[in-house]
């Protein structure tokens, strides 16, 4: 079989059933063809179609687009380098009171849930350090990759929920909208990238209220208004 017939079979094999490997490399990677190295090699080759070229080279834009669908990995992993984006981080609170009313999608949904559930009485800064660890979560490998997955895990199983909000048999009835308000700035601001600076890196959190067992095994890494900050040694 010819270099070009066996091209076009695979491709073809692509199309309609199950994808060759060299296919599948081609077309997979994170959300971008850039690093991949078989799209170079597969570049080198004059007998593909220079209109399927254009296709795997095609809008870079659009390619992020479908990188950035899971919303959770917003940044790189808590055991790599501090992240940072592009949110304008802010501790002041007359700055964040003057920024307008914040929206989103499920994810800033549910992260504004728990920082109002479990942090509305903390200062701003406390509030924000609940939101770099559930965010911390999401880049961990350790954890849920999506804001929702994490704070709804272990959810309707006994002494396994995370937050303990999601399973004290209360309703999640938001009856401070100030407070909500304020909350999803906060989360808009994180979920947009603002750099992690106050909880060192933190996993695990709890209010001075309780001595949890658990914490003896953790290091701390920050204090904030009622909540301390620990991650594995």
């Amino acid at each position: 079989m010819s270099t070009k017939t066996s091209v076009m079979a695979a491709l073809a094999v692509a199309a309609f059933g199950a994808m060759p490997a060299f296919a599948d490399e081609i077309l997979s990677g994170v959300g971008s063809t850039s690093a991949n190295p078989n799209v170079s090699a597969v570049q080198e080759d004059t007998v593909i179609s220079p209109a399927f070229l254009k296709l795997i080279n095609a809008d870079r834009t659009g390619i992020t687009r479908l990188r950035s669908a899971r919303v959770a990995k917003i940044a790189t992993p808590i055991e790599g380098a501090a992240p940072r984006g592009s949110g304008a981080l802010t501790y002041q609170l007359s700055e964040l009171n003057a920024r307008p009313r914040a929206t989103g999608d499920a994810q800033w949904r549910c992260l504004s849930e728990a920082l109002y559930f479990e942090a509305r009485g903390e200062s701003l800064k406390g509030q924000i350090a609940v939101a770099e660890v559930i965010l911390n979560r999401v880049s961990s490998s350790r954890f849920p990759n999506s804001v929702c997955a994490v704070i709804n895990q272990g959810t309707g199983r006994k002494y396994a929920c995370q937050f303990t909000y999601t399973c004290d048999g209360r309703p999640e009835t938001v009856s401070e909208p100030a407070a909500f308000a304020r909350v999803g700035k906060i989360a808009r601001m994180m979920l947009d990238g603002a750099p992690r600076k106050l909880a060192g890196g933190a996993l695990y959190y709890h209010t001075t209220a309780v001595r949890p067992s658990w914490a003896r095994k953790f290091r701390r890494t920050a204090k904030m208004g009622v909540h301390l900050f620990y991650k594995p040694a």
